[in-house]
């Protein structure tokens, strides 16, 4: 079973381990304020700043600066859209308009672009004294997901680029929260921005869904996670059951037990029935 990542949920928290000797005091009271007030909270940013003077080179204050950032660069707004979901989300509130026509209105995280530049130049140095720590490349990537929403050319950019040297480098000590890991975190961390990519549900998102789904399936042949990723596009975004069935089949010839390749098997073989009978 694969390690949960939990890259989308969490922005941070390593383990104590993980200390530089030279931040050891500056990471405990960071971590400590962090959990009283929160990352961008009271007091934070003092912590940050005095660390960063003692050690401008330790990546964890630079992380920290990174998450300190990012969370003072949002701000929400209500948007209103003529779609029942939007960015995998359900409306807050929704109204019939003067012709009678649903209205919905969704709460949205929108970004101060001078703090979010300062959130990825700190994320930045930090993968660059340290590239095989996870945390930092996957925080990058989390925050492009979030930042550019419904056309993630970036984050897609990031995360092909990450699958590249990953690949390739695999046998290095890769770490996550300074705690060696194996294969199955990288791929947990690809199938979790996979889904988030497939949540989001825009045409741009749906065809990185697809694409980094058909790179992983090359690399990973037996991994009927992508396998089922790519009949989830021809079935949600192209509404091609014939397609998805196809895929579907194929990941249950490698486990005949696969929850999603059976539900979704099932899902459209009723689909097709109750058109059948319809029709008649």
């Amino acid at each position: 079973m694969r390690k949960t990542v939990t890259i989308l949920v969490s922005l941070l928290f390593a383990a104590s381990a993980f200390a530089q000797n030279a931040g050891d005091e500056f990471k405990a009271s960071y971590e400590r304020q962090v959990r009283n007030v929160g990352y961008a909270g009271v007091g934070v940013e003092t912590i940050i700043n005095r660390w960063e003077a003692a050690d401008p080179d330790d990546p964890y204050m630079l992380l920290a600066k990174h998450n300190f950032n990012l969370i003072k660069a949002q701000s929400t707004q209500v948007v209103v859209k003529d779609k029942r979901r939007y960015l995998g989300m359900e409306p807050v509130l929704s109204l019939k308009d003067s012709l009678d026509k649903d209205v919905y209105y969704f709460q949205e995280v929108v970004y101060d672009d001078d703090l979010y530049a300062e959130a990825i130049r700190a994320i930045d140095r930090a993968i660059s004294i340290n590239d095989l720590e996870l945390r930092y490349i996957l925080s990058k990537i989390t925050a492009l997901v979030s930042y550019e929403k419904e056309s993630p050319d970036m984050a897609a950019a990031e995360l092909t680029a990450f699958i590249d040297r990953y690949t390739a480098t695999k046998d290095r000590p890769w770490t996550l929260d300074g705690e060696r890991v194996g294969e199955d975190v990288f791929l947990q961390a690809v199938g979790e921005y996979c889904y988030s990519f497939f949540q989001t549900a825009s045409d741009a998102s749906y065809d990185y869904f697809f694409k980094i789904s058909q790179k992983m399936s090359k690399l990973y042949p037996k991994d009927v996670v992508f396998i089922n990723n790519q009949g989830a596009y021809w079935q949600a975004a192209k509404k091609d059951n014939k397609k998805a069935l196809r895929f579907y089949k194929k990941a249950i010839k490698l486990d005949p037990d696969d929850y999603a390749a059976n539900r979704n098997i099932k899902l459209i073989e009723s689909s097709q029935s109750k058109k059948g009978r319809s029709s008649k």
